[in-house]
């Protein structure tokens, strides 16, 4: 009995929450800690165990690690990119618990100019030969957007040199800030310019807190009722006599504040359709009426998540949400996804769409 009790104590927990994580990762800290510090054999002692417990616990965590210092290694998680995985990792590093010889970072951190200079493909990215230019719209006044150019683009190089300089201004302005600050950048050869007035990119940042402390001063206490909301059915055929209907609220996308709920969501939900013109079996169509309504219960306008509607056809049922903050949403629509993944394959993104573009198509005038 004794040999059998020693086989099966070697059996590790599966990772279910945040706090089975860490007290598993204290566990491994010394092995971990080694293989950092002295860069032996660190895909197989740190790179593949960690990979394997953060994806057990979600999918959607990335990971970089390095020494801090002489005596501290730092672990950092990042979402790449993916503003749906944000909310998680900040809850993830917000329950880390204190180490000695680590530190434990939420998305890659702002670097110094100073400090900062890429070298990719011969080409390289830094503070002397990158540049950027505010884009002002009238029809889009409280964008963020600029254009960006770099002294070597050519049209030979310009998809390397896009690559490098998007790089750069994630590691320059921090993961966190690079997706929640500027709506759209713009990558250029510094030749095009002709008659524009450039600033060195050590300046983005200040232009960036500028422009962001505006909008948020003009739309911080805007919210949206649910008063005199009006519902349009949409019904249009397709060449191959597919049917695609929509429901959307018409009164809430004629609002004149939508900037103050930047973060449009999509859930796409796929179903078989092929014996129905692109729509679902009665079974599955009432079963996702279901799940819906479930979800609409979920999320309200007092804490900023917005109901504009939705969208069947073509095998697929798309949900459409605009929120004024990214990350209830994201726990909702993320555990949503988790929960009825077995009987449907769904699909979540979550975006910045200060104007909610993304439905232009069902504005009328």
């Amino acid at each position: 009995m004794g040999i059998f009790s020693n086989i099966f104590s070697k059996k590790e927990v599966k990772i279910n929450s945040y706090s089975d994580f860490w007290n598993w990762f204290q566990t491994k800290q010394q092995q971990f800690y080694s293989a950092i510090n002295v860069h032996d054999n660190i895909e197989k002692d740190f790179f593949n165990p960690l990979g394997e417990k953060l994806n057990e616990l979600r999918e959607g965590y990335f990971f970089l690690a390095g020494m801090f210092d002489e005596t501290t290694a730092e672990l950092i998680i990042t979402a790449d990119g993916k503003i749906e995985n944000m909310v998680f990792i900040e809850e993830l590093i917000a329950e880390a618990p204190s180490l000695k010889n680590w530190r434990f970072t939420a998305f890659k951190p702002a670097m110094g100019i100073e400090n900062l200079g890429i070298s990719m493909n011969g080409h390289n990215f830094n503070g002397e030969n990158l540049f950027f230019s505010p884009i002002e719209s009238a029809e889009f006044p409280d964008e963020i957007s600029v254009r960006v150019y770099h002294e070597d683009m050519t049209p030979s190089n310009e998809g390397e040199i896009r690559t490098g300089t998007f790089i750069f201004l994630d590691n320059f302005l921090g993961e966190l800030e690079f997706a929640n600050s500027i709506d759209t950048i713009t990558i250029e050869a510094k030749s095009s310019v002709i008659n524009e007035t450039i600033h060195p990119i050590a300046k983005l940042k200040d232009y960036i807190n500028w422009r962001q402390k505006e909008f948020i001063e003009k739309y911080e206490g805007t919210w949206y009722t649910l008063d005199n909301n009006e519902y349009t059915l949409y019904e249009a055929k397709l060449e191959n006599g597919d049917a695609i209907l929509a429901t959307i609220n018409s009164e809430l996308l004629h609002w004149d504040a939508k900037a103050s709920h930047p973060w449009v969501s999509i859930v796409t939900i796929y179903y078989d359709g092929s014996q129905y013109n692109g729509m679902p079996s009665k079974e599955d169509y009432t079963f996702m009426d279901t799940i819906e309504d479930e979800l609409n219960s979920l999320l309200h306008p007092v804490q900023g998540d917005l109901n504009i509607g939705r969208e069947t056809g073509q095998d697929q049922r798309q949900l459409f949400f605009a929120s004024k903050d990214y990350r209830n949403i994201s726990k909702v629509l993320g555990h949503f996804v988790q929960q009825y993944q077995d009987k449907f394959e769904i699909e979540l993104a979550i975006y910045k769409d200060k104007y909610w573009q993304t439905y232009a198509q069902y504005i009328r005038n």
